[in-house]
């Protein structure tokens, strides 16, 4: 979600492929050593942050691990009240693209402030999380699985359709040359590759949340170097679709493509006003967004839900109709989108780099790095070089506060 969210702004802000040449290399980093062991460590304790934290102290002889595990799971579960808002927001313009209002709304921004006020979303985000909590209620087997099986595909299939669309725009050619020709002076900018670090960072959901309690469901046989690999792929394939779907069409109506978070419900509502047969892609796109949206919350959810299920001893049903029922309940105090602004910041900006600075630290540092390197190549096909251990235990762990600091001072960075 965060690939379209967010990407595409930040190639604009920082001048096209040159901000794709740092990101590129911090993603790889990043997946070949938080990635993998956010996935071992969960899979080495079969059990969620509160539970693996807790277990890893205690190898040492150490109490206090559920408390250290509690704040990647608050985390987390605060940027799921502001995702199922945003997904509620994605759930109405599609429906508006259906009916006609939003192609017929003479004021974009007006269009969208008319949601994003104060309780201006509350029956679209009531259906956004009832659709989360069906899938939510399958479990991961039946429910997420097989969701994202047919989701996911569909977004890219989708987006696809829209990039071929995109092509023939007049003017588009400026928008992948924007993309692709290099603006080499932004590589001497420090902010390029802090900014770069951040969307890599939490567009692989490093946290020491969401990944780890996907972990923790994954059979000792599984492939993590592989998985992780995928994820990094595919991931940033996903970046690149919205990103040239996105871009070359603000260019090609003049827009500004720096124009931030705003380019999904303003920017773009504008230009499928006057784009030939604009109704029909906006319909594709917005059922696009859906579909990612709605997948990166069901993951959101999950780690509250496996939270409460470990630690409450609450058979599944009523774990996952709990959390969506506080979330929604949470959430509509918090639907105006400057305070959902402010929500989100927070927890990503504190919470979700300390989440996966503490993981880190637990698996590569309290558990040791000779144990989470066994576990990594536990089902793998070969075994990971001499540069994992250095890279592992004091890069990324630097990375990870580096990155908890550098949001604080820059008011964000992911």
């Amino acid at each position: 979600m965060g690939n379209i969210w967010l990407f595409p702004y930040r190639i604009g802000q920082f001048g096209g492929a040159a901000f794709l040449i740092p990101y590129i290399i911090f993603v790889v980093l990043l997946g070949a050593t938080g990635l993998m062991g956010e996935f071992a460590f969960g899979r080495m304790t079969q059990q969620g942050p509160i539970g693996a934290f807790d277990e890893a102290l205690k190898t040492r002889g150490k109490k206090g691990g559920k408390i250290l595990g509690a704040i990647p799971v608050i985390g987390t579960f605060i940027i799921a009240i502001g995702y199922a808002i945003v997904v509620g927001w994605f759930i109405r313009f599609f429906v508006g693209y259906i009916t006609g209002s939003a192609m017929n709304a003479a004021d974009p921004g007006a269009y969208f402030g008319q949601i994003a006020g104060p309780f201006g979303s509350v029956p679209w985000h009531f259906i956004a999380l009832l659709l989360v909590l069906i899938v939510l209620l399958f479990g991961i087997s039946s429910g997420i699985e097989k969701i994202n099986k047919v989701m996911m595909p569909a977004f890219y299939v989708l987006f696809l359709v829209l990039f071929v669309r995109v092509c023939t725009l007049d003017g588009a050619v400026d928008g992948f040359k924007y993309l692709f020709i290099p603006k080499w002076e932004y590589l001497s900018q420090p902010k390029t590759w802090i900014y770069a670090l951040g969307q890599a960072f939490f567009l692989l959901s490093l946290s020491g949340s969401g990944m780890l309690v996907y972990g923790s469901y994954l059979s000792r046989d599984m492939n993590i170097v592989d998985g992780a690999k995928k994820t990094v792929i595919f991931d940033t394939l996903a970046a690149l679709i919205a990103a040239v779907v996105i871009i070359p069409s603000v260019f090609a109506f003049g827009l500004d493509p720096a124009s931030g978070p705003p380019l999904l419900f303003i920017t773009l509502p504008a230009i499928f006003k006057v784009m030939p047969f604009g109704r029909l892609f906006a319909i594709l796109f917005f059922i696009s967004l859906i579909f990612a949206s709605i997948t990166t919350l069901v993951c959101l959810l999950e780690v509250p839900i496996e939270a409460v299920q470990s630690n409450l001893k609450l058979n599944r049903k009523v774990a996952v109709v709990s959390i969506c029922a506080i979330t929604f309940a949470i959430g509509l105090f918090v639907e105006n989108g400057d305070v959902l602004g402010q929500l989100l910041d927070f927890s990503s900006i504190y919470i979700a780099p300390l989440g996966a600075f503490i993981a880190a630290v637990m698996f590569f540092w309290v558990i040791g790095i000779d144990k989470a390197k066994s576990e990594i190549e536990t089902g793998a096909n070969h075994e990971l070089g001499n540069w994992f251990k250095p890279m592992a235990k004091y890069v990324y762990v630097f990375i990870a506060i580096f990155v908890f600091v550098a949001g604080i001072l820059l008011g964000g960075i992911g």
